[in-house]
């Protein structure tokens, strides 16, 4: 496996193959990133996968400095699974005003309206951060093909938007989420978590799975549904940002006509922030 750390030579590398399949992370890899590495290999003739902590996409009181970094492990696991290609850009590679603190001047692409909703309503800023840097890193590799986690349901979706919007030659797949076996999504983030949270936290997973099974059954008293999920978290300690049921194919809030659903929650157990979703078809 290649390690490559610049944009020259990135571009050197890549100009000589084709069918590249891309994995975008920022690392402290785990199995659902290596699950996304082994779809790469079925689309693509050469994976390559990224790793970037990227600053744009983080708030001024997110934990950007303190976000879990594992070079070496993620290195290892990388090329046990066959990736071709890892670039492991600097912050100063990827956005050339950045002066050692502030990325200065620095052009973003603005995501769309749903953006703002959801993820987007309690991290301001942080879809424009994915889109710009998502984009950069589509410019620098030209996939054919492009794997993301649906663990990051609202993500999967703004990136296809700004595929479709600018017209980008790229496939778009979205992996299915990797779960603990308590049915915990698995996410770089759970390495916060004690022990005693760790078990607590599939509690999150479990009021997603109950919604889904009430719509299933007919209960289409969408909003009923959701409050009495944040109440059940709330109970239990958890600080709930949202849980809503939308419409999978286009975000906005679910109606009884809509049959391909997605249920999403972002919440906070002490003070870890997860994210979990599943998506459903009502009947």
């Amino acid at each position: 496996m290649l390690r490559i750390h610049t944009v020259n030579e990135l571009r050197n590398t890549l100009k000589t193959q084709k069918n590249v399949a891309f994995v975008p992370t920022m690392g402290n890899l785990h199995d659902g990133h290596i699950a996304l590495i082994s779809l790469a290999k079925q689309h693509g003739q050469c994976v390559v996968a990224s790793i970037f902590v990227n600053p744009l996409q983080f708030g001024p009181n997110e934990d950007l400095a303190s976000y879990p970094r594992t070079l070496e492990a993620d290195c290892k696991r990388l090329e046990d699974a066959g990736t071709d290609i890892v670039f492991l850009p600097s912050v100063q590679e990827m956005y050339p005003d950045f002066d050692g603190e502030h990325l200065n001047q620095t052009m973003t692409i603005t995501p769309p309206p749903i953006a703002t909703e959801l993820c987007g309503a309690s991290r301001p800023g942080h879809f424009a951060g994915v889109a710009t840097v998502v984009m950069k890193l589509f410019n620098l590799v030209m996939p054919q093909v492009a794997i993301f986690g649906k663990k990051d349901f609202q993500q999967v979706f703004v990136i296809k938007e700004l595929v479709r919007q600018f017209n980008l030659p790229i496939q778009i797949i979205a992996g299915d989420t990797v779960r603990e076996a308590s049915g915990l999504a698995m996410s770089s983030r759970n390495g916060y978590l004690t022990p005693a949270q760790k078990t607590e936290a599939a509690q999150l997973h479990q009021c997603l799975t109950k919604i889904v099974h009430a719509v299933k059954q007919g209960n289409t008293h969408f909003t009923n549904l959701e409050q009495a999920a944040s109440q059940t978290l709330t109970q239990q300690g958890w600080l709930v940002d949202y849980i809503s049921v939308r419409a999978a194919n286009t975000l906005k809030p679910a109606t009884n006509q809509d049959n391909e659903l997605v249920v999403l929650s972002a919440a906070k157990l002490g003070s870890t922030r997860l994210i979990d979703n599943i998506d459903f078809c009502a009947k």
